[in-house]
């Protein structure tokens, strides 16, 4: 499994030089053999997993195809309701969140071929951006165990950065898809608000959250946004606009286009070899042909100061309930987020609602008026250690988190696509990662940049060393 990519093994599957069921048995030893130390995975349907894979290799037999993920296997962030597995929303109640409908992203999946091997670790209820959880255990990162894998969606990266799967869904609210992949070494990517329905997924805000997938490659990760995204009839904020074939648009060539280095906000503060290995990448778009200049985009901390309101008000009201009637249950620094909440009037929450629609149409009128994508880092320093990131006080918790999420909050506030790509190692071997961010549904011009400078770069080729 360490040497396929989706689309690879999706080839193989297809001209009958692998089975599904091989491929199946080969991710569930492999979780059974080294995820007692990673702790990705919540659920591993074993059963359902191989019962899927026989009927979809009948198929096969049949002469029938789904199509690119036909035998894939694959796993879900345990906040997407999937049919006969509990979805506890990385809390201690086995099925803490039930959905009329399942998670259309799912279903999309596995109708198109794919194999679910079952649900992933998460910060409890999405509230944090490191991946430790008092329930489930804190998920390993797979490159330095010890550190943090990344939050919320910690177990969908550390998953595929560990060969169990090779693709995902996560969520991101605040950078839960882009955290972890940073931290992991594996691709991320946030699409634009609305692209991809979040019907039959745990919402934490439903005017932020947004559904993306986690993959070894920009390709697979384009693979899995073009099955994903599109209308749904029960989500009414996904978008009616087409899907374009995006992996069909990767090799377009990127000489000519205009990407923005943000010379303030997003490099202040920044670790040393994080800066450096941003600022590499920009000279490696440079040398594939695009334009490359520094620029100054408007203080994204307004539109952070105001997701947050959002986003506190509308959690609040989500969890109420678990808070208020059993706050026990709950992490100290999560139920202490949710409490903040409940003292948001519902003046000061429409006003941010207000405000955020007019930042973010001033955003991108003001930047991408003359520039096609911008790149930034992910994360302000290479993974730390959990130790380190849960010491302290409430207080000192909650505010290290605001820390280590400041430069992918403004995105979700925005509403724009951004996609983490793999761009370097520190000396001891934690994951770099460097951020494109593209206009308003143009995430084909994010994923054809992240593409051409994953193949200029041996970065995302790499492994952990797994015992």
């Amino acid at each position: 499994m360490t040497d396929w990519t989706i689309a690879t093994l999706g080839r193989e599957i297809a001209a009958r030089q692998v089975s599904p069921v091989e491929v199946t048995r080969e991710c569930l030893e492999r979780v059974a053999r080294l995820d007692g130390k990673i702790r990705s995975f919540i659920t591993v349907d074993a059963e359902g997993a191989l019962a899927t894979a026989r009927e979809l290799e009948a198929e096969l037999s049949a002469g029938l195809s789904r199509g690119p993920f036909h035998g894939i296997p694959l796993a879900y962030k345990d906040l997407c309701h999937v049919r006969g597995l509990p979805t506890s929303c990385g809390t201690v109640t086995r099925e803490y969140f039930t959905s009329e409908h399942e998670c259309t992203a799912v279903c999309r999946l596995r109708d198109g071929g794919a194999v679910t091997l079952g649900k992933l670790n998460m910060t409890e209820l999405a509230l944090g951006p490191f991946g430790d959880n008092a329930h489930h255990g804190d998920v390993q990162n797979p490159w330095r165990p010890g550190h943090v894998a990344g939050g919320s969606s910690s177990g969908s990266a550390a998953a595929v950065a560990a060969g169990f799967v090779l693709g995902t869904l996560g969520s991101d609210t605040g950078g839960s898809i882009r955290l972890p992949a940073a931290c992991c070494g594996v691709v991320g990517l946030k699409p634009t608000y609305g692209r991809v329905s979040r019907a039959g997924v745990m919402p934490l805000s439903w005017s932020l959250d947004h559904i993306g997938p986690l993959a070894r490659t920009v390709a697979d990760a384009a693979l899995v946004l073009g099955m994903i995204a599109g209308h749904d009839p029960h989500d009414a904020t996904s978008s009616r606009r087409g899907v374009p074939y995006y992996e069909r648009l990767l090799d377009t060539p990127v000489d000519g286009l205009r990407v923005g280095l943000p010379e303030n906000y997003f490099f202040d503060g920044l670790d040393g070899v994080m800066d450096a290995a941003v600022r590499a990448a920009a000279r490696v778009l440079e040398g594939l042909g695009a334009e490359v200049v520094t620029t100054r985009v408007p203080d994204p901390r307004p539109v952070v100061d105001v997701s947050n309101v959002i986003a506190r008000a509308e959690s609040s009201a989500i969890h109420a309930r678990i808070v208020r009637e059993r706050p026990h249950e709950l992490q100290p620094a999560v139920r202490a987020r949710l409490e903040v909440g409940f003292h948001i009037s519902a003046h000061d929450y429409l006003q941010a609602l207000r405000l955020r629609a007019r930042y973010a149409r001033d955003f991108v009128a003001q930047v991408f008026a003359g520039l096609d994508a911008l790149l930034a880092p992910v994360i302000p320093e290479p993974a730390p250690p959990l130790e380190a990131v849960k010491a302290g006080t409430v207080e000192e918790i909650v505010s290290r988190m605001g820390r280590f999420s400041r430069l992918t909050r403004p995105f979700n506030g925005l509403g724009l696509p951004a996609l983490s790509v793999p761009c370097g190692f520190s000396g001891d071997g934690r994951p770099l990662a460097v951020q494109i961010v593209g206009r308003p549904f143009d995430e084909a011009t994010v994923l054809r940049l992240g593409h051409a400078y994953e193949r200029a770069t041996d970065w995302g080729a790499r492994r952990p060393a797994l015992a």
